[in-house]
């Protein structure tokens, strides 16, 4: 076995933060469906509702916002050759973006009635791991750094986001209610 495969994780090993993050989707997500059972959800794909838009707090209109930025720049950055230049000025706007996201995300309540629900331990987790990834980077930790912006970019803002569209929440209501 060479140097660089025995320093290839294990695809197992990849799938264990995945399960883990798949239990804690669905504990996240047992009000939202507890809320709406028994009833009949209407899918109705459409063109946006933008006049949803204006019904929103301010809070949330800046969480949605940097939540888009940092996915956009996000899938940037993961395609573009690790080290560049391009890859660390947009790695930091990544980061900006993301601390933007998960702070904004302290000021929203609902999901949970005006508690804070599970889904705010994962902004709680972002806004550890992402200076613990820039602090990977800065001591030459690859592996690490890697880890730690990979699993947000996944875990921490596509699952996180694919969770705004349960039936009746905001962004399910502006594409399919």
């Amino acid at each position: 076995m060479s140097t660089a495969e025995a320093r290839k994780p294990s695809p197992w090993r990849m799938l264990a933060p995945a399960a883990l993050a798949l239990g804690i989707v669905g504990v996240a997500l047992y009000p939202a469906f507890k809320q709406h059972s028994g009833q009949s959800l209407a899918f109705h794909p459409h063109a946006p509702a933008w006049g949803l838009w204006d019904h929103l707090g301010s809070s949330v209109q800046a969480h949605v916002v940097a939540a888009v930025m940092a996915t956009m720049i996000g899938f940037v950055v993961v395609s573009l050759p690790k080290g560049s230049g391009l890859h660390k000025r947009l790695g930091w706007a990544w980061v900006i973006a993301m601390g933007a996201t998960a702070g904004s995300s302290f000021f929203i309540t609902g999901l949970n009635g005006d508690r804070y629900s599970i889904i705010h331990s994962l902004s709680g987790w972002t806004m550890a791991a992402l200076p613990l990834g820039i602090y990977a980077i800065k001591r030459g930790n690859i592996a690490g750094h890697r880890r730690a912006m990979i699993g947000l970019f996944f875990g921490g803002l596509l699952v996180a986001g694919a969770l705004t569209f349960i039936p009746g929440r905001f962004m399910y209501q502006l594409f399919f209610g």
